[in-house]
């Protein structure tokens, strides 16, 4: 049980209450965006893209940070060639 427990944690690299405190910050942002888009299908003039804004803010958190922290080197290298390529 404890592997169970730990393997998604390690995995991204957070303990039991950073996991907790993030898992928790996107269940509100998404119930949010839930709400939003509900109005949105019944009265479609509101909140027109805030469904959308939320899923990329949400993406970037989750995927596009946690890959820049997972390999920090790999972005610096690509900012170098990007610097040097202009």
């Amino acid at each position: 049980m404890n592997g169970r427990f730990t393997r998604h944690l390690d995995s991204v690299d957070e303990t039991y209450f950073q996991h907790l405190r993030h898992a928790a910050s996107f269940s509100g942002w998404m119930a949010l965006g839930t709400v939003l888009c509900l109005v949105h299908a019944v009265v479609p003039f509101l909140f027109e893209r805030s469904g959308s804004r939320i899923i990329e803010r949400l993406h970037d958190r989750m995927v596009v940070n946690r890959a820049k922290l997972s390999h920090p080197h790999d972005t610096q290298t690509r900012n170098i060639s990007a610097v040097q390529t202009r």
